[in-house]
């Protein structure tokens, strides 16, 4: 029902910054919670951030909290991550989901749609 597709990912120097998009199909994207997940290779998926559908309700994990800002436009069918201060621990593979929920289930898993990710490299 949802197809979405990442973009944005790439290279960056630690301290760093780069902005992830996910274009979401269809007409229902008000519809969906969305959110941002990471799985950096031989570690467990983890939830990073999550946004409400009227994009009012923010949610971040405590190891991005005060660098990482989430925000969606709904006329536009995407959700965006603004990842500033990077640093190497932050590279990973980062999956935007969506949930039929009005706030995004804050887990690493459980969500009804995943993107196919993006690989965001943080040298040092």
């Amino acid at each position: 029902q949802v197809q979405l597709v990442e973009s944005g990912g790439g290279l960056v120097q630690a301290g760093g910054s780069l902005r992830l998009s996910c274009a979401a199909s269809g007409r229902t994207f008000g519809n969906y919670a969305m959110g941002w997940i990471r799985q950096a290779p031989g570690k467990e998926r983890e939830f990073v951030a999550g946004i409400g559908r009227a994009g009012i309700s923010k949610y971040y994990a405590d190891f991005v909290k005060g660098r990482f800002t989430i925000s969606r436009d709904n006329a536009k069918n995407t959700v965006y991550l603004q990842m500033n201060s990077l640093k190497p621990e932050d590279t990973a593979v980062y999956s935007c989901v969506a949930d039929s929920t009005t706030v995004p289930r804050r887990a690493p898993g459980g969500h009804d749609y995943w993107g196919q990710g993006t690989q965001v490299t943080v040298s040092s």
